[in-house]
């Protein structure tokens, strides 16, 4: 079991102030891992997050980053490339959505959804990707969705994103394996989060996605730790530009 220890190693976490961002900012930190947590209403201290790595008994610092600004993700990743102590495992697990049918899907919302979900993301992870091919090591993980495989319903601008996400996996799969960097990314299926509250509240929309999913229950954001520490571990050493479904079955259905 060795080699799922991260003891020694730094994990940056991108949403990780709730939901599914702060399951895996817990789950790095009980596998070994400091943390820097990031999200754009990140309390400097005291919050859940931080009380979980503490717990934990590793260390943990607080960015606060607005990802819908791009000159600050620009100057977060700058600052993270620069540190002294390098970032070993970068999670991106920002995210925002907007839902309205297409028709009515405005060009703010869409910019929006874009620069949060995949412009930042690019951004972030080129210049801490960078980095670690400079060092010859290090491991990234996208947050995906079932929605980087299906078209979704009044999603337009998340389901574009989520597609894109597959797709830069990939990408700097092919240009960084070689220098000893593992990206890939997590896609998760319908998890009791803030962004699936509106489904959860839809009693016909929650009745016809748990009828389809083979587990039986929607997901929630600790089944989808495990992933995390296995594809931020040595374990996932030879794993290069997979995206992992954690759905309860959902895209075998």
């Amino acid at each position: 079991m060795n080699a799922f220890d991260l003891t020694g190693k730094l994990a940056v976490v991108t949403g990780a102030r709730r939901g599914i961002g702060r399951a895996m900012a817990r789950a790095l930190a009980e596998a070994g891992a400091d943390i820097i947590g990031v999200s754009a209403n990140l309390e400097p201290s005291g919050s859940d997050v931080e009380k979980d790595v503490l717990a934990a008994g590793r260390t943990f610092e607080a960015i606060r980053t607005d990802f819908a600004d791009p000159e600050a993700v620009r100057t977060l990743g700058a600052d993270l490339a620069a540190r002294e102590r390098p970032v070993d495992i970068l999670v991106n697990n920002a995210g925002t959505i907007r839902r309205a049918p297409a028709a009515q899907h405005t060009d703010a919302d869409w910019e929006l959804v874009l620069q949060v979900n995949l412009n930042a993301q690019f951004t972030l992870t080129r210049a801490v990707g960078g980095a670690m091919v400079a060092r010859g090591q290090g491991k990234i993980i996208f947050t995906a969705s079932l929605l980087s495989y299906q078209g979704g319903i009044n999603v337009p601008g998340y389901t574009a994103a989520k597609h894109a996400i597959t797709g830069l996996t990939k990408a700097l799969a092919n240009e960084w394996a070689p220098h000893g960097v593992n990206v890939n990314a997590i896609a998760p299926g319908y998890i009791t989060t803030d962004n699936t509250q509106a489904l959860q509240d839809d009693p016909l929309r929650s009745k016809a996605i748990l009828d389809r999913i083979p587990a039986a229950r929607w997901g929630n954001p600790d089944d989808l730790t495990g992933a995390t520490v296995f594809l931020a571990s040595n374990a996932a050493t030879y794993i290069h530009g997979t995206t992992l479904p954690i759905d309860g079955g959902w895209l075998g259905r």
